[in-house]
């Protein structure tokens, strides 16, 4: 018997999936960009040698991809489009709905990079972009009240590490950490972790950020990497004991160890 032989990842795509990987490739080779025109549907059936179900398929595959956009009526077609970042971010975090991610898996990534984005970014930021990581400051300025201004607050102090990442040059950095930043809002809100005031988490933070910013103004590298690696384990550590503390005390007594 002949030994089997291992068949590539392309050969086990259906041929619509086929087709829609050749386009994707077709269009990257021509540097085709959003809001360009794919040939018509007859020139795709020449070019790739398919029916025109298995074209329209593919088209369909890339359409629930978010790489392409059909437009009916005079100029209609289908055009070459953009996946916005707002899409990703939800198709990803579908995804991870299912990974049961945790507080330390958040954080590993966190640690990981935002201290590096912050040295890159010292020196670099105008008047008016350290201002408006400022003026995102004010929303916590004051020690919440209530449950619902600590959520709030959680979730404004997420806003400044993404718009942090926002600055930075590099996409894939920055989608990365705006990533973890909503992941780690989901896990707040979903998990309930603003339900008691946390007071040493809400000063610390505003302390970290406020030094980070000066850190920035001033260009200092070393300073800024270091400030928000700090703040990003005093961080880990204070959510933990808030998600341990929230755990035991909306168990029921005998579950309490």
């Amino acid at each position: 018997m002949p030994p089997a032989t291992t068949r590539s990842t392309h050969d086990r795509l259906s041929r619509p999936q086929q087709v829609a990987e050749a386009i994707k490739s077709w269009v990257m080779q021509n540097g085709w960009g959003p809001g360009m025109r794919l040939p018509s549907e007859t020139e795709l059936i020449d070019r790739f040698g398919m029916a025109k179900g298995t074209i329209r398929e593919a088209i369909r595959i890339l359409e629930a991809q978010g790489l392409v956009k059909s437009r009916t009526g005079p100029g209609g077609g289908v055009f070459v489009h953009q996946v916005s970042e707002e899409r990703a971010t939800a198709l990803l975090g579908n995804y991870f709905y299912f990974e049961h991610l945790t507080i330390d898996d958040i954080y590993q990534i966190r640690q990981a990079l935002e201290p590096e984005l912050a040295a890159t970014l010292a020196g670099r930021l105008s008047e008016t972009q350290l201002a408006a990581l400022q003026e995102v400051m004010t929303c916590y300025s004051d020690p919440a009240r209530t449950a619902e201004e600590e959520r709030e607050q959680h979730l404004a102090s997420l806003r400044f590490h993404a718009l942090l990442a926002e600055m930075s040059g590099n996409a894939l950095l920055r989608f990365l950490i705006r990533f973890t930043a909503n992941m780690l809002a989901e896990i707040t809100v979903s998990r309930r972790l603003y339900v008691q005031p946390n007071r040493e988490l809400w000063s610390s933070g505003l302390d970290y950020q406020s030094r980070l910013i000066a850190a920035l103004r001033a260009g200092d590298a070393i300073a800024a990497r270091q400030i928000l690696s700090d703040h990003m384990q005093n961080a880990h550590r204070l959510m933990l004991m808030q998600e341990t503390v929230l755990t035991q005390r909306f168990l029921p007594e005998n579950e309490i160890i």
